[in-house]
């Protein structure tokens, strides 16, 4: 068989990439849409929300949103979820939706099945409630109630989707610890800044003393990152307060919060 000469093969790698559909654009009815019901979309500068949606277009691509226990979600719900799990991705990039491609969306809360195996060998089994769940290559577990309470309430410092992508992101590096993959010298900040923060939260959580920041954030490093997170997308200010080391490496993590403004309630 006759070869074609090797100027041709660019040409036909090109060829080919254009044949290979990619990412079609949110429509911009859905993506109005979705700024409308998100004040943390409205509260991102011009260019900021544009690579919001170029991310939200790469998610519906690549991944599927799959509602559960009779639950019924329009196309416009879809980029929703695209778009809350891709805010947290603005300077990170596409990188962080690889390794899985599902989210499943429940109505409610859900439950799920726990175990673990002591330092004796014995398997300890339990169920948990939860309103979303993550593991490293199973689907993203959404409960879409409290997605929709959390929009309704976007100074509260929760915010489901974002605490799932967390995790997500901290397993980019294979360990889920509560440090996302870094350059050595800011890791080894990161790492002491966090844990101090940690641990003053861990210990106000072990005196019984109420805490400004969500105290799931002390059952573990990576629940803390997590929690962290929430804060720096919907409660920014609140976190610098409290805990202005961790506040700053976030900032440089995902760049500057939404400029959502004060609550109407005075919180």
């Amino acid at each position: 068989m006759a070869q074609l000469p090797a100027g041709h093969v660019p040409l036909i790698q090109s060829f080919l990439q254009w044949l290979r559909p990619g990412p079609r654009p949110i429509p911009d009815e859905a993506w109005q849409h979705t700024c409308q019901r998100t004040a943390w979309l409205r509260g991102l500068p011009d260019a900021d929300r544009a690579r919001l949606r170029e991310l939200s277009a790469a998610f519906v691509h690549g991944k599927t949103v799959t509602p559960v226990g009779g639950l019924v979600l329009q196309e416009r719900d879809a980029v929703l979820i695209a778009a809350l799990c891709c805010l947290p991705l603005l300077k990170l990039g596409e990188v962080g939706l690889q390794g899985w491609s599902q989210v499943l969306v429940y109505p409610e809360g859900f439950v799920v099945p726990q175990s673990e195996v002591d330092e004796d060998g014995v398997l300890h089994e339990w169920e948990e409630d939860a309103i979303g769940q993550v593991s490293h290559t199973r689907p993203l577990l959404l409960s879409w109630h409290d997605v929709q309470a959390e929009l309704a309430h976007p100074h509260e410092g929760a915010c489901v989707v974002v605490h799932e992508m967390a995790h997500r992101i901290d397993m980019l590096d294979g360990v889920l610890d509560g440090t996302p993959p870094l350059p050595r010298d800011w890791q080894q900040q990161w790492a002491a800044d966090f844990q101090a923060a940690f641990d003053a939260l861990c210990a106000q959580v072990d005196a019984d003393e109420e805490t400004v920041i969500d105290p799931y954030g002390a059952e573990a490093p990576d629940e803390f990152f997590a929690v962290a997170t929430e804060y720096h997308f919907s409660a920014p200010d609140l976190l610098a307060q409290e805990m202005p080391a961790v506040a700053a490496h976030l900032r440089r993590f995902y760049g500057e919060p939404p400029a959502v403004g004060l609550p109407t309630n005075g919180r």
